[in-house]
This record gives structure tokens, sequence and C-alpha cells, in this order.
């Protein structure tokens, strides 16, 4: 008989452990859900945990930074979300590419690009990437590398324009594809 009584005890406070444990968890997931409701897509850019959630492909690779860029030039920044969004993006680049642009020397270029685009009313009023199928890989000098093209539809005042550009990826050590590279294509028009 206290065998039985102690095994039901033991039953009811497994039971309760479990149930308290997903009504946690669920709560808990549910406020974070709701955190990251109530972020800017700046402050969502800049949180974004690039060393744990690396995009995966060099086309999503293109992708993030475009969101990026977006922030850059379609929102109002802080100076400190200009920093970190710079962050954001250098560690989307290959070490050659950071090494040829040191973080103070890219933020001061960054920042006085922003400044002009402002100056100049522009707006990038969408970005398209290449498909997964157009993407092209090659091995260069030994390296694997990538190419994927973007187009970016921009208004300055009311005339609108386009600006194609094609980056290059090199795949590291890690196995994570990172910007070596970009330049701006054929059938690229600006109001520059």
């Amino acid at each position: 008989m206290k065998k039985k009584a102690g095994l039901t005890v033991m039953a009811v406070i497994c039971i309760a452990i479990i149930v308290g444990g997903y009504y946690y968890y669920t709560v808990q997931k549910r406020e974070a859900a709701g955190n990251m409701e109530n972020l800017t897509e700046v402050q969502k850019v800049i949180t974004k945990n690039l060393d744990m959630d690396y995009p995966k492909t060099p086309r999503e690779v293109i992708r993030m930074y475009n969101r990026i860029l977006a922030c850059f030039y379609n929102q109002t920044c802080t100076d400190e979300e200009i920093e970190g969004l710079g962050d954001q993006a250098r560690l989307l680049f290959d070490e050659e590419l950071l090494e040829n642009n040191p973080r103070e020397d890219y933020l001061r270029a960054l920042r006085s690009d922003i400044e002009e685009y402002h100056d100049k009313s522009r707006v990038i009023s969408s970005m398209d990437v290449c498909s997964a199928s157009e993407v092209k890989e090659q091995t260069v000098d030994g390296a694997e590398c990538a190419y994927v093209e973007a187009t970016y539809y921009i208004i300055e005042g009311k005339a609108p324009s386009q600006s194609h550009q094609t980056y290059v990826l090199r795949k590291d050590e890690e196995g994570k594809w990172k910007i070596l590279v970009f330049y701006q294509t054929e059938g690229a028009s600006s109001n520059g």
C-alpha cells in the first residue's frame, strides 16, 4: 500500500515537472518571439547570430548582405546601428576583402556613401538575386568560388534605375561562402 502511494506521488511529481517544463518552455518561446516582433529590421539584422546561423549557400549570403544594404540605404540609422550593421556585413566578407578594407576605413567610407545616398533622395525599391540554378561555381587557383548576380531597383527622386552587380564568393576553411569581391556588370544603369 505504501509502495503504491509512493509510486503515485512520484508519478504526480513527474507529470508536474513535465507540464511545468512545457509551460515554461512555451512561455519563454512566446516571449522571445514577441521580443523579435518588436524589433526593427535594423535591430533584427544586427542581433542575428551569424556565427551560429551563417547562410549556407552563396545565394543566401548575398540575400543576407542585401538585407544589410537595405538597412543602410533605406533606413535612418544611428552611428551605433551603422557600426553594428557594418560589423555584420564584415562577417560575410572574405579575409582578403577584410584585409583590403580595415574596419575604420570601411565604416568611414560607408558613412560617406550613406550620406550621399540620402542627400540624393535615393531609395532601393527592391532587390533581386539570381536563382539558385543561375549561381555559377568553379574552382579558381584551387579555391571553390561562386558567382552570384544581383539587381537593385533604385528610385532617385522619381526617376527609376537599375544596378546590376556580380558578387564573387570564395569558400573558406570552415566551408562558409564569403564575399571576395563585387563589381557592377553589363546592363547596369545609374543616375550616379
